[in-house]
Parts: C-alpha cells; sequence; structure tokens
C-alpha cells in the first residue's frame, strides 16, 4: 500500500533544506551512478567541523538517530532513508528537537559511494530493515553481498555494522553473509531485551511494536576485518 503524500510535502521539504545533504538520484540508472558520478561531501564542511562520522541506513521517522545524536553530541550523523514523506518526519522531528549533529540524504543506499567518501563512516546502524524473504529479492536485502561491498567501502578499517531485527530468516541470513563479506561478528543475541546489550538499546519505533507482539529482537554487531586472500 502506497504511503499517503503528506500535505504541503515541498514547502516542508524546503524549510528542511539546512539539514538535506542530498535529494534523489543523479540519474536513473542506479547501478551507472554508484559506478560513474561522483559529488562526494565534504563533511567537516557540512557539520562545521572534524568528528567520527556515523551512518544509519533506513531512518523512518528519525526518533533512533536523534536518540543516538544526542548521547554522543561530539559525533556527526548521517541518515539516509528512501523515502521522502519519511525522511521528512525524521527531519521535522531532529530540527523541532533543536539536535545540531545530525543531517539527512534521500536517496537509495545502492548510491551512498556517489557522495560519502572511502573509509569516511566509523559506524553503521541497519535497524529493522525489510527482510525480503522471497529468493528473487535476495540483491534488495541490505545485508546482501552488494550492499556489504558498499558497507566496506564506507566504512573505516575496524569499523563497525549494528543490526536490529525481528525475523529470525534474515538474521541468520545477514549473520552467514557478514561471515562471507570480510566482517568478525563482536556480539550477537536472540532475544536482545532478555539480553546484556538491553541496557544501552535504544528501542525504535518498529521495535515496540514488536515487543508489544511478544516478538525477540534479534541483534548483531559486526566489525570490518581485512578479507580473506583467494
Amino acid at each position: 500500500m502506497r504511503m499517503r503524500r503528506k500535505r504541503n510535502l515541498e514547502a516542508r521539504m524546503q524549510a528542511c533544506e539546512e539539514l538535506l545533504l542530498v535529494r534523489g538520484r543523479p540519474m536513473l540508472n542506479l547501478k551507472e551512478a554508484a559506478e560513474h558520478y561522483r559529488a562526494r561531501l565534504d563533511l567537516e564542511a557540512v557539520f562545521g567541523r572534524k568528528g567520527e562520522c556515523v551512518l544509519e541506513v533506513g531512518c523512518g521517522n528519525g526518533a533512533f538517530i536523534a536518540e543516538l545524536a544526542r548521547r554522543f553530541p561530539e559525533k556527526n550523523f548521517l541518515a539516509v532513508e528512501v523515502c521522502t514523506n519519511v525522511i521528512l518526519t525524521a527531519m521535522e522531528r531532529v530540527q523541532r528537537e533543536g539536535i545540531q549533529n545530525v543531517r539527512f540524504l534521500n536517496i537509495p543506499a545502492e548510491i551512498l559511494p556517489c557522495y560519502l567518501s572511502e573509509g569516511g563512516m566509523s559506524e553503521i546502524y541497519l535497524n529493522f530493515s525489510t527482510p525480503l524473504p522471497a529468493a528473487n529479492c535476495e540483491k534488495q536485502r541490505l545485508t546482501s553481498p552488494r550492499f556489504l561491498q558498499i558497507y566496506r567501502t564506507l566504512l573505516r578499517d575496524g569499523g563497525e555494522i549494528s543490526q536490529k531485527t525481528d525475523s529470525a530468516f534474515f538474521f541468520d541470513y545477514s549473520l552467514a553473509r557478514y561471515a562471507e563479506n570480510g566482517f568478525a561478528l563482536l556480539c550477537a543475541t536472540r532475544d536482545l531485551h532478555a539480553s546484556e546489550y538491553a541496557a544501552d538499546n535504544i528501542v525504535t519505533e518498529y521495535e515496540a511494536n514488536f515487543l508489544a507482539q511478544g516478538k525477540p529482537i534479534y541483534m548483531a554487531r559486526v566489525k570490518k576485518v581485512p578479507l580473506a586472500e583467494p
């Protein structure tokens, strides 16, 4: 079901323009864009300071990235979300709450390398990405090999990915792909809220809904390591 366009969408997007770094596709063919288009952002200029930079892929309504930015004011945060209706909610939240260290990219995750420099991210968060269990949708999963290659490019050496999901299928799939694509497992749990990691967890809107339904939350954290020699 398609989300209804928000009222006064363009005017509201313009009101948040100081938070929005990139919007849309540079060209129709995403594969061609990812390979050939480059408009790298100067993040030191964007944030007005040097600092560790953290990326959330699929920021939803922005509650997670807003709270993370409050907890770590010394870090800079980027949030990517392909749906304009959704990213508007996140930007309006950050603007309303006066959070200074978050910026947004309204683009498909496939073209992140067009705008972000290699090795520039210290952490990447994947919170409740759509599992897409159908076999013909594997390439679209945000932990498929093609996306993991993007994350490896963006992450500095030793950089980390944190993932949460309510899907056992997607969790198991992701753990296998991490191991095959140059990521070492740091920690994992099949019931986050009954684990030692619960205390520092930021509960997202999706997460709260899943918990209310009695579903366990799966969590993994992995680290970029050198690829094994063939």
